[in-house]
């Protein structure tokens, strides 16, 4: 595998580094004469050194407090101490305060933290609400009388509505996973679901089935989480009794990861502090990357003018990653505009620096990456739970997962508990390609059938009894005689059959070129529930794909043969791993799915153009559910900070080792190396002149020393190299020395820059 100190197509060779913070704890902060000072001494015999700015948020005690914390600069330890410090020094009645944060297993971790601080006991603890938005507003409601069940398993959930299709004959044209994301959008943006609108077919559909599921929840005395949250929103509008009750009550409120909160879950707590206005929230402006689930930006940067007395802290040095990821992305992040201004210190000298890759494409990244986890296992370096691999979408988890299943390495993928193949977009195209193989395949035929604009069910139906009176070498050809089939029906059918036919001579990845020339994208274009799915990623991501995996093998039968003993093998490893009980595993997870986690190893994959940023967000069209209050150009830029967030929060992911890739191929195209990585190491400026043209007088530079990659001549008498640049030059096996045409080897030279 070949690492690169900073990736293609840099300019200049400095690797960013943060700078050492030298923090004065409390030791020094808090003197012992101070009223206070106990607190702390207690504190630091309990190993808990708070920084300058950690002790002025403790400190903090009435009126709204913006606590700006970057990542991994010690937030929940802010959040425990100062819950400590009201009881402690204030002597705050524990029911009086309220903490609330995103997860369930972070609310258990603040209980438990809070417990062992000094003076505490298990009593006061318990009367401290340290829960979750809606763990804390179901609460609220059950008090004031509903009994509803929580519906709370999105595949639950997704059985339900699959019942609703089914009834009203739309099994085929929705995915009740986006039915369930769209509704929740509705819910937060507070529109009734009677209200929708119906002028389209369409529309009409969406309000009926989003009625009928209303209606089940209704009828079956349920509720999801949504709806405890408007429930408890409208409770406190209409019985201001009750609102005065919970505003004498929680005299001090505190939100963790603000920058996660939507419009619902903020004006539920404007509500509560209005009064006292005691309100201290903890965010990071810089890892707001949930806009598509309502989460905005603007809470934090706009804190201030909603509180004009609010005190701002900014926690600015980094406890968990060494100073090379830190300085790195604090040269990715510094280039969003929008943004509160900070720069993260570190306190950890040690680790590698970062490391760049440039493999061909995602096969070949998923290959360079497994055999680095192999060795450094095989070493006893490192331990499989060590590492994490992170990805902008879901699909650009195929190869390292097809990876990791063929070399048998145990991991655990959060992103989707489906394989790649079994993606509803991908299903009709593969069960084209088995029916080539096998015209016979029943299962195949009921899963391209909506692609014919044919009911599964009804479908399926009159083919198996036209079999049983007559068997068809090609059954499919049964539907020319279907109820109600036009003319134009049946033509589409014969050439439909005729390019089925056809794929048994291609290459797969040219059927699937054919299919989707030919049908499949315009089919998804009249598909609802792949129009429904642009607001979250342009889902012929997943085609393009398809067809990058297929390019990979010469016949469909090798291609088919391939996934078929793929899904075997993950489902016979998903298996053993589920009964061993053993946790040491690689994580695999969207940039999402990571934020608030840390590893000692991170591997970012695809960090390249078109992907990192996504492509889809320069169509500021789709940008409409996201960012509905700005305009075209405004959408896009907003878009793009937002990509450039996610960047941000995957590089600190980092603790010790941080490796980013970036194929030089995305799915068949040329890519550069993603922008947010090279903008960490920007084109040097040509010198200024002034106006008589002559070169005005630069800064000193100072010189630096690299190692690169180099071709370098086996002759004893030649001492000629020539840099290696690109990767397609760096898998050459030989090269012949262009000054005396002796042979070259690979190696590595030291070179001199400036910064």
């Amino acid at each position: 595998m070949q690492f690169f100190k900073t990736p293609f197509g840099a300019g200049i060779q400095t690797i960013p580094k943060a700078q050492i913070a030298m923090p004065k704890t409390s030791k020094v902060v808090v003197t012992d004469s101070e009223s206070d000072a106990f607190f702390f001494r207690s504190l630091e015999q309990q190993g808990i050194h708070l920084n300058e700015p950690q002790v002025q948020a403790v400190r903090h005690f009435n009126g709204p407090l913006l606590t700006l914390a970057g990542a991994g600069t010690g937030k929940t330890s802010v959040l425990v101490c100062r819950t400590g410090y009201l009881i402690s020094v204030h002597t705050i009645k524990p029911e009086h305060i309220l903490l609330v944060t995103f997860s369930r297993k972070a609310a258990e971790e603040m209980r438990e933290r809070i417990a062992r601080l000094p003076g505490m006991n298990k009593k006061m603890t318990e009367q401290i609400q340290a829960r979750t938005f809606h763990s804390f507003f179901l609460l609220v409601i059950r008090k004031y009388g509903v009994t509803q069940d929580i519906l709370g398993e999105s595949r639950v959930q997704q059985i339900i509505l699959k019942r609703i299709l089914r009834s009203m004959n739309l099994q085929d044209k929705y995915q009740p996973e986006n039915l369930l994301s769209l509704l929740s959008s509705y819910k937060m943006q507070m529109v009734e679901v009677r209200c929708l609108p119906d002028k389209s077919q369409e529309d009409q559909e969406l309000k009926k089935i989003f009625i009928a599921y209303e209606d089940w929840k209704r009828d079956n005395e349920k509720i999801d989480f949504d709806d405890v949250l408007l429930m408890a929103y409208i409770l406190l509008l209409q019985k201001p009794k009750l609102l005065a009750a919970l505003q004498n009550r929680f005299q001090y409120v505190m939100i963790d990861e603000f920058q996660d909160t939507n419009s619902v879950q903020y004006e539920l707590i404007k509500m509560i502090v209005q009064p006292h206005q005691n309100l201290m929230v903890v965010g990071d402006d810089d890892q707001t990357i949930y806009s598509f689930n309502g989460a905005r930006n603007d809470f934090i940067l706009n804190f201030d003018q909603l509180y004009p007395t609010a005190k701002t802290i900014t926690l600015d040095i980094n406890y968990r990653s060494v100073r090379s990821v830190v300085g790195l992305g604090n040269e990715i992040i510094r280039h969003n505009r929008h943004r509160r201004e900070k720069t993260l210190k570190a306190t950890h000298t040690g680790g590698t620096l970062p490391r760049y890759l440039r493999p061909k494409d995602a096969d070949d990244e998923a290959e360079m990456i497994t055999d680095f986890v192999i060795r450094k296992l095989e070493r006893g370096e490192q331990e499989y739970k060590d590492f994490a691999v992170l990805f902008r979408s879901a699909s650009n988890s195929r190869a390292i997962i097809e990876q990791f299943v063929m070399q048998d390495i145990p991991f655990i993928d959060y992103s989707n508990e489906e394989t790649f193949y079994d993606h509803w977009l991908v299903k009709p195209l593969l069960d084209h390609l088995r029916i080539s193989l096998n015209p016979k395949n029943m299962d195949a035929i009921e899963g391209m059938l909506p692609t014919l604009y044919v009911s599964r069910d009804q479908g399926m139906q009159h083919i198996l009894d036209q079999e049983a009176g007559q068997k068809k070498k090609w059954p499919l050809i049964h539907l020319k005689t279907y109820p109600d089939y036009k003319d134009f029906q049946k033509q589409k059918l014969v050439e439909r059959l005729k390019l089925i036919k056809s794929m048994q001579a291609m290459k797969p990845a040219a059927a699937i070129e054919a299919m989707r020339e030919d049908f499949y994208e315009q089919y998804l274009e009249t598909n609802k529930r792949s129009k429904m799915s642009n607001y979250k990623e342009n889902l012929l991501d997943t085609l393009d794909e398809l067809e990058s995996s297929a390019q990979r093998f010469s016949t469909v039968e090798e291609f088919i043969a391939f996934i078929d003993d793929f899904v075997k093998k993950r489902k016979e490893m998903v298996r053993r791993r589920s009964n061993s009980g053993n946790d040491n595993k690689v994580s695999l997870m969207t940039i999402h799915k990571s934020k608030g986690l840390e590893f000692p190893t991170v591997f970012l994959i695809g960090a390249s153009e078109d992907n990192m940023p996504h492509h889809s967000i320069f169509d500021a069209k789709q940008m409409n559910d996201v960012f509905r209050s700005l305009n075209g150009r405004d959408k896009v830029n907003a878009a793009l900070e937002e990509e450039r967030r996610l960047a941000y929060v995957a590089v600190t992911r980092a603790k010790e080792h941080l490796i980013i890739s970036s194929p030089s191929y995305h799915r068949g195209k040329k890519q550069d190396v993603s922008r947010f990585i090279l903008d960490a190491f920007p084109k040097q400026k040509q010198p200024a002149t002034n106006q008589a043209g002559r070169k005005q007088h630069q800064p000193t530079t100072r010189k630096i020393k690299e190692t690169v990659y180099a071709w370098i001549c086996t002759a004893d008498r030649c001492g000629a190299w020539q840099r290696i640049t690109t990767y397609e030059e760096g898998e050459l096996l030989s090269k012949d020395c262009p000054m005396c045409k002796s042979p070259m080897e690979k190696g590595s030279k030291e070179v001199s820059s400036t910064s």
